[in-house]
Order: C-alpha cells, then structure tokens, then sequence
C-alpha cells in the first residue's frame, strides 16, 4: 500500500497528556471526514511508529503521524497537452491556466483538458496523485488555479476558502467607463430558474461580494482589478453585468449574449415566467443583434457607453474571449504554513487588447 508523505506533529510539553483525537483535530487541523478515513486506513494514525486508537492520551516529545493512502485519477486519460507551472512542492501544484482549457473533464468533454495534462505530467515523472483543484476557472478564463497533491490540503485550502483567507485578485477588461475609481458589489447570485446554466442577481440568491479598483479608463472600456470575498459561479461576469459594465468578449454575460436573450424572451412571453418549469435552451431564439442594458430588468443600472450596443465589440480589439485573467493567488500552505502569492503574467490576447484600444480609441489614467 502506498501512502502520501504523512503529516507528522510532535507532542510539546503544553499538549501532554491530550487525546490523540484532540491533536489530530485541534492541532493537526484534520477534519472530521478525513479523521475517519483514517481510522479505516493501515498505519493511517501512528504514535511513535505505532497505531494507536484516537482515544489514547499522547505525552510530551511523542510523534504522532498521519498517513494517507495515496489516490491516483485512473479515470482521467493522461494527454501530452502543455501546461505552465507557476509552483510544485510535496503537496501542492500551482498553474497558469491556459484561455479556452477547461479545467476537469466534463461529460462529453473527456479530453484536452488542464486535469488530462496534468496527470501526464505526473506519471512522466514517475508520481501518482489524484487531480484536486482546490478552486475553478471558467473555461475561458485564464490564470492562476492551484491543485491539491492530497486530501488534507484540499481541505485546508477550501476551508481558509470559506473563512474568505484565500487572496483571489483577478484583471478584467469591462464595457463602458466606470466613473467611480472603485467600489464593491455587494448583490447575491442564483442559478435562473428559466436557464440553469445562467446565473442571475436575486435577492434570495447566495451571499456574493466583488471589489473592484479601476485601473485604466478607455474611451469605451475600462480595465478594472477585482478581489473576491466569495466564489460564486460566474461571479464577477454576473456582477460586472449587474454594474452595467459586462466584459468584453463575454458570449453568456455580454451585449446580446445568453443571458440577454433569456431576458429578452422572457419579456416577449416566449418563457412562462411562474416558476420556472420550462427551462430555455436558446433554441427558440436566434441571437440578437444586441440588447441595450437600458433594456434590461429594472434591477440593471445602465451602461456609461453605447459600446454596449454592439453586438460582440471585443473581437474588434483581438479578442475572442471573456477579458478575465486571474493574475494573483494569495494562501497559507497547509503543512508549512507559510503565507505565498502566486502571480501570473497578463496574457498576450488582453496585453493586446489594451494595446488596440490604447491605439485605436485613446486612453487616459485612471
């Protein structure tokens, strides 16, 4: 049986005479659910080198280890694809992900993801783990994602996530000038009843809070760095909608995108509305050739340019994709507990981007 490295603490003289248990959870900082994975595991908790119950006392200068038994992702087709590594120790992966890679294989999407990589990856270098991201990228997304190497740092990562420890800075190109030089979009997000796959704003959606600072005012567009206190789905596409200022490039959040065309239908009747029972799929209607944000529900403020107008502006700048690059990623590593940043570089499709609409529309400083 193979095992992960073992996580390993040694009693000082304050703990003599605690629980096992107690040290583990308290100290060691391993879950409940991890805890009984490791009761059921050969040499999962150890005391000095021996197995011990979780309800021993443990005395000053004893070392007590936890060993995992390692994982592999058998069910993920090892694939030579590119990847960036940002980081790698032990037991933690950073990268820089790659525009237009999804993350992990999707039904009907099985290959040519970053998991399929990664995993060649590791087996090239003789090393088995089970693929974890730890936090999502969209697809078209770029930037940093860090992947857990075993489960006790998967935990510890989602649950500094959940306490809002996790420093998650991202770049975003935006349609229209935001006058104020920063501000915070405080507005819960759901799923839409009328088309799951599209998250909207509701009053009795999730909590959802996105900073933002502006960093560069075009004449229309603007570059904005956002901080997330909390990891919805979609979550600064659906609040940059919300600000009136969707970004650029985005085909589901944008002028005459997905999201806009469900609104529109359902305001022309073409959706029942009540509850939500029949769900769109954009098969009744074709893509419009753009819907104003002044057209939208009452609950949208309205855009500060009339770029909004058209229908897929970003193309004209040379990109292709939603302008979201997450350029920072800020953790406390799980085992040596050290705070890190990852950092990765803005890509070269919105390095361009801005250097187009610098040339083609002019700029002034934020």
């Amino acid at each position: 049986m193979s095992y992960y490295k073992p996580l390993e603490y040694i009693v000082p003289t304050e703990d003599d005479g605690m629980v096992l248990r107690t040290i583990l959870q308290k100290r060691m900082g391993v879950s409940r659910k991890l805890l009984s994975r490791l009761k059921l595991t050969e040499q999962g908790i150890t005391v000095n080198g021996e197995r011990k119950y979780i309800d021993v006392k443990v005395r000053a200068g004893d070392r007590v280890a936890a060993r995992m038994e390692m994982e592999v992702s058998d069910d993920i087709l090892p694939q030579p694809l590119p990847i960036d590594i940002l980081y790698e120790d032990d037991e933690l992966l950073v990268l820089n992900k790659e525009a237009g890679m999804i993350v992990h294989p999707t039904h009907g999407h099985y290959t040519d993801t970053l998991a399929n990589g990664v995993v060649h990856y590791w087996r090239e270098k003789g090393e088995s783990f089970r693929f974890r991201p730890v936090h999502r990228l969209d697809q078209e997304t770029s930037g940093v994602l860090a992947v857990a190497k075993n489960p006790y740092v998967h935990q510890q990562i989602s649950e500094e996530m959940q306490a809002h420890g996790l420093k998650k800075e991202y770049v975003a190109l935006v349609h229209g000038v935001i006058s104020s030089d920063e501000g915070t979009v405080d507005a819960p997000i759901d799923r839409n009843p009328l088309a799951p796959h599209v998250r909207i704003v509701t009053p009795t959606g999730y909590p959802a809070v996105t900073h933002y600072r502006v960093e560069r005012r075009f004449r229309e567009a603007t570059l904005v760095r956002l901080w997330l206190e909390t990891g919805r789905t979609h979550q600064i596409r659906v609040h940059m909608r919300h600000l009136g200022h969707p970004l650029l490039g985005d085909k589901m959040y944008g002028p005459g995108g997905t999201a806009d065309e469900v609104d529109k239908a359902a305001a022309e009747g073409r959706i029942p509305e009540a509850d939500g029972s029949q769900q769109w799929d954009g098969a009744s209607a074709p893509l419009s050739e753009g819907i104003p944000v002044a057209d939208r529900s009452a609950t949208q403020p309205q855009a500060a340019s009339s770029v909004c107008q058209a229908a897929s502006p970003a193309a004209d700048y040379g990109l292709e994709r939603q302008a979201l690059h997450a350029c920072t990623l800020g953790l406390t590593h799980p085992v040596t507990r050290r705070r890190m940043e990852f950092h990765a570089p803005l890509p070269a499709d919105m390095e361009c981007c801005i250097k187009q609409l610098a040339q083609s529309e002019g700029a002034h400083e934020a």
